[in-house]
């Protein structure tokens, strides 16, 4: 699924210091290319999606297919991936004006004439906590596509304070109407099955000049609630980007 809420269709603005909250990856994107220019997405009539793109000097393409939506936590099945081809060519291209809900991140995207919705969104998911610097992988803006249809997940976030004096955030993370969540982490949070997610809080200012990721948090069975305590504070902030959207 896409991402929404507004970083998964929710921007939150917490306390006195600017904050976003983000969950990990639309609940089912799919990985396809870093820090990548000029792109464009293409889908034929059989379901095949073609994303050109270039990245680290070179044009390159990926050819998806197989994986819409994403299925409730199970045990017996994981979860839906994508096929991907690297290279290749699919039929003319039958994806439209895109018409669903508003995106993050949003590079790329269209529906198709069976009113699915397909999109590429790039973000900074690998940044290291605490406000730390980045560099390669952990720095380099993800491209993720996606195809869902019907409803985006939803991310929930109270504020409250924790010992009279931080502040506490607090949530939900839900997929039409059921939590999201994983059977398998490390004791870190590091989801080792295709069902765990990390929600994924930024803060503006709290660590110097501009966006840096405060912390990361795993989405856990029953309510898939994620809290953290703060006590930076920041000037208000620039407007960034919502989660929403499919993963």
């Amino acid at each position: 699924m896409p991402r929404r809420a507004a970083r998964l269709g929710v921007t939150i603005l917490a306390c006195s210091c600017a904050a976003v909250i983000v969950p990990a990856a639309a609940l089912a994107s799919e990985l396809i290319g870093r820090d990548a220019t000029n792109v464009r997405l293409q889908v034929d009539a059989t379901g095949r999606a073609l994303v050109t793109f270039r990245s680290a000097g070179s044009t390159r393409s990926v050819v998806a297919w197989g994986a819409i939506n994403a299925r409730d936590p199970s045990r017996t099945k994981p979860q839906v991936a994508f096929s991907l081809s690297l290279g290749g060519g699919i039929g003319p291209n039958v994806c439209g004006t895109y018409k669903g809900p508003p995106l993050a991140w949003h590079v790329a995207a269209c529906t198709t004439p069976d009113g699915t919705h397909w999109a590429v969104q790039e973000w900074q998911r690998a940044l290291p906590n605490y406000g730390a610097s980045a560099s390669g992988d952990r720095a380099a803006s993800e491209l993720r596509l996606s195809h869902w249809s019907g409803p985006l997940p939803v991310l929930e976030i109270s504020t409250d304070w924790s010992y009279r004096r931080f502040h506490h955030l607090y949530g939900r993370l839900t997929y039409r109407g059921k939590p999201v969540f994983g059977f398998r982490s490390t004791r870190y949070g590091v989801p080792l099955d295709s069902y765990g997610r990390n929600v994924y809080v930024d803060t503006f200012g709290g660590y110097g000049a501009g966006w840096k990721r405060v912390n990361s948090f795993l989405a856990t069975t029953p309510a898939a609630r994620s809290a953290t305590a703060s006590t930076r504070t920041a000037a208000p902030a620039p407007a960034r980007g919502p989660a929403t959207g499919p993963r």
